[in-house]
């Protein structure tokens, strides 16, 4: 699997993804690495419907990207890799499964901490979790859509405190 797009997106699919990121990445497969998901027939269903035919679906859980998965690997299918959350991307990134960068899409968090973009509202959890990748050495890039203009991050946390050392 050729890793294009590691994204964390609570929606997982939607158009953001079916009508942006696929196109302009030419990705040929999505994976849905979400314990939820994975475990839930009828959404997965539901995901595997909303996909065009020609796009390839896995739908795994994060232990199970981690294991079959190792990282982002030149040869086969372009593919998006999609977490529901940050804690999601941060253990399958503990688990083995490598990745350089981080696309933060869309969180959701009603008890928000940090709003980083009008799509990214990070809680507590989520900020730990961030700053977590961050100190691992994951870069961290807030867009929506691939045109839209990335907000710096490191700025956004040093207005709340929570600044890490490490250039984006």
């Amino acid at each position: 699997m050729n890793v294009v797009l590691v994204r964390v997106d609570n929606r997982l699919i939607h158009g953001q993804i079916l009508e942006a990121w696929v196109p302009f990445l030419q990705a040929e497969g999505i994976v849905v690495a979400d314990d939820g998901v994975a475990s839930d027939f009828f959404r997965e269903t539901v995901i595997r419907m909303a996909v065009p035919r020609e796009i390839e679906v896995i739908v795994c859980s994060v232990a199970d990207l981690s294991k079959n998965f190792p990282g982002a690997q030149s040869e086969g299918p372009r593919s998006i890799v999609l977490f529901g959350d940050a804690g999601a991307a941060l253990r399958a990134h503990q688990g083995g499964f490598r990745f350089e960068r981080l696309n933060l899409g869309n969180i959701y968090s009603e008890e928000c901490v940090v709003s980083c973009t009008p799509s990214v509202q990070l809680d507590r959890k989520e900020l730990d979790d961030v700053l977590s990748l961050l100190r691992a050495g994951v870069a961290i890039d807030l867009r929506r859509v691939p045109t839209d203009n990335p907000p710096d991050l490191q700025s956004i946390l040093r207005k709340v405190g929570a600044g890490e050392e490490k250039r984006l």
